[in-house]
């Protein structure tokens, strides 16, 4: 075999190996960032649920402060809590979810 025909197939097969690399680093920066658009979304969810707790405990001092603590107070508490959570799975489409 000739030195350049041993040079084609080394630069044909080490260009076969790159692009298929390259190719393949393209389809696992593609799930990474699928992956970080889900970790946005859960990171939005639990800020707004914990504004809505932040909220529900907020009126809860409210109430305590102005007529003692009952414990119907947090019952009340629980049942704004699972409220929250009902209306969680009946909440409207995103616009990436459309």
């Amino acid at each position: 075999m000739s030195q350049f025909l041993e040079m084609d197939i080394f630069f044909f097969i080490t260009t076969v190996v790159v692009v298929a690399i390259g190719i393949l680093a393209v389809v696992i920066l593609l799930r990474i960032w699928r992956i970080l658009g889900h970790v946005e979304d859960i990171s939005r969810d639990v800020s707004e649920e914990s504004h809505l707790l932040r909220n529900d405990i907020e009126e809860l001092r409210r109430k305590i402060g102005a007529e003692g603590f009952k414990l119907a107070h947090l019952g009340a508490l629980g049942t704004m809590a699972m409220k929250h959570f009902k209306r969680k799975g009946k909440r409207a489409p995103r616009e990436k979810d459309v």
